[in-house]
C-alpha cells in the first residue's frame, strides 16, 4: 500500500490493483470543500495515466454517510462576503463530476449511508454505484434555495418515468435497496460485507471493467437483506408520471390537488414548502437537460447556481435548515406566480468569458 496524500480531510492510497479515495470528515458527514475537491481531481487525473492503477474506488468513513454534499454553508459565507469561493467551488465540483463521468479507469463508489447533493455528484456519474441497506439518497436543494445540481439536471431527467422530476422537486429520500431499484446504484451489497467486498476488488491482478463488474454481481446475487420488499414507491409510479409530466410547477401543483390521494397531498405540502424560484429552476433544469449532454447539463447548471449565489433564498434556506434550524424560510418572491418567465429566463443566461465550458 502507498499511502499518497492525507491532510486529514481526504485520504488518498495505492492499495493492490486501486486508487482509493476516502472522503475523511466524518463529524461532518463527508461533505466536501474546495481543498478535498481539488485534491480528489489532480488524483484521479495522476491514476487514470498510471498503468499500475487499474480501478478507483469511492468510500466515506464514519459509518454514518458517504457523503452529505458539499459544505454549503461556507459557500453560503463567501458568496454573501462577495468571495471568490463561491465561484470557484461550483466550477471545480462540476470539473470533478465530469471527470468521474469521464474517467478512463472504472470507477466504483461505496454509497454506504447519507448520500446528498455533492455526495451524488461523486458517485452517480461513476460506472459503478453500490448501495448499502444504509445508503440514503436525496437531492434536498429546493429547500434551501438551490436546485438539484452536480449534475442532475442529466441523470435525474433520465430516471424511469418522471420519478427524476418527483425526487428533484420534493427532494424526497430513498433508503436501502431502493436507491438501486430507482436506477440510481447499480449494484446492492450487505453493508456488512464491504470490506470483503473492498479486498476483493484490490486483489483482482490486472482487472477489466468486466472482471470488476463479475465481482460486484456475486456479492449483489448473495445479498438478501430488504430482497423481498417492493420499491417503495412503486404503487405511486402512476400517479408520479401522471402529477409530474405537468409542463410548469402549477400544472404538478393542479394536477396533485386534483388526484387528492394521501400521496399527492403529502407530496403537496411538501413543494409548498420549497422555495417558489427553486421549484421553477429545478422543472427547467430537468426538462433542458433530458436533451443536452452531460457537458452542456454543466455549463447551464453553473449559470445557475452563480445567479442563486446573488439571490436572496440560497442564503435564507441555508439559514432556516443549517444554521438557525427553524425550518421556516421566508422565501422572497413566496408566490410561483411571482417567478415569470422572464425572472426564470434570466437564470439560464450565458455568463459570457465566466461560463464553464469543461
Amino acid at each position: 500500500m502507498r499511502h499518497l496524500e492525507a491532510t486529514g480531510e481526504v485520504l488518498l492510497d495505492r492499495k493492490g490493483c486501486a486508487g482509493v479515495v476516502t472522503l475523511n470528515r466524518p463529524k461532518f458527514l463527508n461533505t466536501l470543500t474546495l481543498p478535498m475537491i481539488r485534491q480528489i481531481y489532480a488524483q484521479i487525473r495522476k491514476w487514470e495515466q498510471d498503468p499500475e492503477t487499474y480501478l478507483i474506488l469511492m468510500k466515506g468513513t464514519g459509518g454514518k454517510a458517504f457523503c452529505a454534499g458539499g459544505d454549503v454553508r461556507v459557500i453560503s459565507d463567501a458568496a454573501k462576503a462577495k468571495q471568490e469561493l463561491s465561484r470557484i467551488f461550483f466550477r471545480e465540483e462540476y470539473a470533478l463530476n465530469n471527470a468521474i463521468a469521464l474517467c478512463r479507469k472504472p470507477y466504483v463508489a461505496l454509497i454506504d449511508g447519507i448520500t446528498m447533493g455533492g455526495g451524488v455528484g461523486v458517485s452517480v456519474h461513476g460506472l459503478f454505484r453500490v448501495a448499502t441497506e444504509k445508503s440514503l439518497f436525496a437531492m434536498p436543494e429546493t429547500a434551501i434555495g438551490l436546485f438539484p445540481d452536480v449534475g442532475g439536471g442529466y441523470f435525474l431527467p433520465r430516471l424511469q418515468g418522471r420519478l427524476g422530476y418527483f425526487l428533484g422537486l420534493t427532494g424526497f429520500r430513498l433508503k436501502g435497496r431502493d436507491v438501486y431499484r430507482a436506477g440510481i446504484a447499480t449494484h446492492f451489497v450487505d453493508s456488512g460485507k464491504l470490506p470483503m467486498l473492498e479486498e476483493d476488488l484490490l486483489a483482482l491482478k490486472a482487472p477489466s471493467k468486466e472482471s470488476i463488474a463479475e465481482v460486484l454481481a456475486s456479492y449483489h446475487a448473495e445479498s438478501k437483506i430488504e430482497q423481498d420488499k417492493p420499491f417503495i414507491l412503486e404503487e405511486h409510479m402512476d400517479k408520479i408520471n401522471r402529477c409530474f409530466s405537468a409542463s410548469t410547477v402549477e400544472g404538478i401543483i393542479e394536477n396533485l390537488q386534483r388526484d387528492g390521494s394521501p400521496f399527492a397531498l403529502e407530496q403537496l405540502q411538501v413543494i409548498k414548502k420549497m422555495s417558489p424560484t427553486s421549484l421553477k429552476i429545478t422543472l427547467r433544469q430537468l426538462t433542458e437537460g433530458a436533451s443536452k449532454t452531460l457537458q452542456e447539463v454543466f455549463t447551464m447548471e453553473y449559470r445557475l447556481s452563480q445567479m442563486c449565489m446573488g439571490d436572496h433564498d440560497f442564503h435564507e434556506g441555508v439559514r432556516a435548515v443549517l444554521i438557525d434550524k427553524d425550518q421556516s424560510p421566508r422565501w422572497k418572491p413566496a408566490h410561483l406566480k411571482e417567478v415569470t418567465d422572464e425572472v426564470l429566463d434570466n437564470y439560464f443566461k450565458p455568463l459570457g468569458n465566466r461560463d464553464l465550458i469543461l
